[in-house]
């Protein structure tokens, strides 16, 4: 074997390598789990939703969000920040203060 063809080889399978990791990384599908005290989606979910996008994140294809809806019920909420802890999601974002807000004066003003 041709020492430079052995040495081209080499190198070419030491930058390939990285590059087959990234692509095993790429078919990752990350899950997201999306807690609100609010009665479902709201703006502030789809918010969530549009970033992702924007950010590159494809439901479907590499991120997957779970939501979970309390309707103003902080029991409720706390079952389900257990269900989502027991999907073994990667992150929660829980969206809680205005929504308990809007949620107090809706009962107030029914």
């Amino acid at each position: 074997m041709n020492r430079r063809v052995f040495i081209g080889s080499l190198a070419g399978g030491l930058f390939a390598a990285p590059l087959a990791a990234e692509a095993q990384q790429a078919g990752k599908v990350w899950r997201v789990g999306y807690l609100s005290l609010a009665a479902g989606p709201s703006p502030r979910s789809e918010a969530l939703r549009q970033g992702l996008r924007e950010l590159g994140y494809v439901p479907g294809q590499n991120i997957a969000i779970e939501g979970r809806w309390a309707d103003g019920d902080l029991e409720r909420a706390r079952a389900a920040a257990a269900d989502l802890a027991r999907l073994n999601i990667e992150v929660i974002a829980a969206n809680e203060a205005k929504d308990r807000q809007t949620h107090l004066r809706q009962k107030r003003l029914s």
